[in-house]
């Protein structure tokens, strides 16, 4: 059974920092694409990083440079890094899991970005 289970969400003022994490188990994340998505309230879900099999990582534009994905195999666990935060990044953030036949996701973990 795929289980991810994020943590690390938290109310931070702007410009601050966080860390996320994704613990995964019932998968090995090195063999699959690891994704953090997030939702803020009446918008739809989107990308914010990626990193796949061969460790190669891509962000969009409203990130780049303040957000980056990490992993770690030992520990079957994936980072996202959030630096100079914005009260736009507010949201609920969710780790993801794509393989060949696998599509999983966490229960989510929520960033607060306010003063």
């Amino acid at each position: 059974q795929v289980q991810l289970v994020e943590s690390g969400g938290a109310l931070v003022q702007p410009g601050g920092s966080l860390r996320l994490a994704c613990a995964a188990s019932g998968i090995i994340i090195s063999r699959n694409t690891m994704g953090w998505y997030r939702q803020a309230p009446g918008k739809q879900r989107e990308l914010v990083a990626i990193i796949a099999t061969g460790g190669a990582t891509n962000y969009p534009d409203f990130v780049k440079g303040r957000f980056t994905i990490s992993s770690d195999n030992a520990k079957n666990t994936v980072y996202l890094q959030m630096n100079s935060l914005k009260p736009e990044d507010t949201a609920v953030y969710y780790c993801n899991a794509k393989g060949y036949t696998l599509d999983a996701w966490g229960q989510g973990t929520l960033v607060t970005v306010s003063s």
